[in-house]
């Protein structure tokens, strides 16, 4: 599980970075299974149970960020292709709102004031050689490897930054507990991904529990 790092949401809808694999419909139960998933957590109910179908099943990596009046409020995700991507969302969603140590835990009366934003991953590639003009901000996301450290930076962080690429690195290195410039040396691993990043618009709350009868837990 990792953490992202993500400032103040700049003014802007959902974007969607490296093209579009999900429907606008799938974003919404995605972002409905996320908010039903957080209600319940916070109500101390049990968490919504999930339907077995081709949305929910796929596998893929997926971070969920929790925000308050656009500040960050938490983000956990995973990054790895092997669980199904509604577990992952339904479970990531609990996690950013109880596990995030930059946080105190998410209260129940928060709930009102808060919004959702899911980041579904696309399979990380080698990112070699190590050039800042290949790097496209907005689109590329970073993760840094040596050793036992590693850090993970979503697309959307850089532009909402203003980074430019070579500090969007030095940020990801940082993160990793790496030199600043960690990515000019060798042995470090730097890989790249691109997500597709949608939130919430307010249309969503409250759809899952009346779909929840047709699926079942996992």
């Amino acid at each position: 599980m990792s953490s992202c790092t993500a400032p103040i949401r700049s003014a802007g809808g959902s974007p969607t970075i490296a093209g579009a694999e999900l429907t606008p419909g799938d974003r919404k139960r995605l972002l409905q299974l996320a908010r039903a998933s957080l209600e319940a957590h916070l109500a101390g109910r049990a968490l919504p149970p999930l339907p077995d179908d081709a949305l929910c099943g796929r596998l893929a990596g997926a971070f969920v960020t929790i925000r308050v009046a656009g500040a960050l409020r938490g983000c956990l995700g995973r990054l790895a292709a092997d669980r199904p991507l509604g577990a992952i969302v339904r479970d990531m969603t609990v996690a950013a709102a109880r596990d995030d140590p930059r946080f105190a835990p998410v209260t129940a009366e928060e709930l009102p004031a808060l919004t959702l934003e899911i980041s579904v991953l696309r399979q990380p590639a080698p990112f070699a050689p190590v050039d800042p003009a290949r790097l496209v901000i907005g689109r590329d996301g970073l993760i840094v490897r040596r050793g036992r450290r590693t850090a993970l930076l979503l697309p959307q962080v850089a532009a909402e930054h203003g980074w430019d690429a070579e500090r969007f690195l030095e940020a990801c290195c940082r993160k990793a507990d790496l030199s600043s410039d960690a990515w000019r040396e060798p042995g470090l691993d730097v890989l790249t991904f691109q997500a597709e990043v949608f939130e919430e618009t307010g249309d969503e709350t409250g759809e899952w529990a009346r779909q929840e009868g047709r699926g079942k837990g996992r």
